[in-house]
């Protein structure tokens, strides 16, 4: 008689109960961990940010060829060769694979057209920079960020 009594007084969860419960939100945040990927979504911001950062440095030498009457800035000459830029001299092809030896500085040509070149957000420095120029035969210029993730090919040309 004094165990009918306890089990109809009882009050509280069984032991079963707390695991199905433990079960449903360990499942649950597992599900929104892989949702929301935190690793994909850095490396898509990164992203963003060197596509900002290619069309800055593309805008600025367009602009400097139109105030400057077509001519090139410093350094640049169509002759289909990859730069990367930077102050780097020897070394400009480790970020930037297939670039020249040598980095190309264009602090000074676009000093009025950009601040600062920009640096690649996850591995950039002044000397070098993460970002490449080329200029083709029929002055196109290709303006490159060397160190897209996630499989992204990150230029413009104009």
């Amino acid at each position: 008689m004094y165990s009918a009594v306890f089990n109809k007084n009882r009050r509280g969860f069984t032991l079963i109960e707390l695991l199905v419960v433990i079960a449903i939100i360990v499942t649950l945040a597992v599900l929104v961990s892989v949702a929301i990927d935190p690793v994909r979504r850095f490396q898509e911001s990164r992203n963003a940010r060197r596509w900002s950062d290619v069309n800055s440095i593309n805008t600025a030498i367009h602009t400097y060829i139109l105030d400057n009457g077509g001519a090139l800035p410093s350094g640049m000459a169509a002759d289909d060769n990859t730069y990367q830029l930077g102050t780097c001299t020897a070394d400009g092809n480790a970020i930037c694979s297939g670039a020249e030896a040598a980095c190309l500085d264009l602090t000074t040509s676009l000093a009025n057209y950009l601040k600062s070149i920009p640096l690649d957000p996850l591995n950039g420095s002044t000397t070098s920079t993460g970002y490449s120029v080329v200029v083709d035969a029929n002055n196109i210029t290709t303006v490159k960020a060397c160190s897209a993730e996630r499989g992204a090919t990150i230029q413009i040309s104009q």
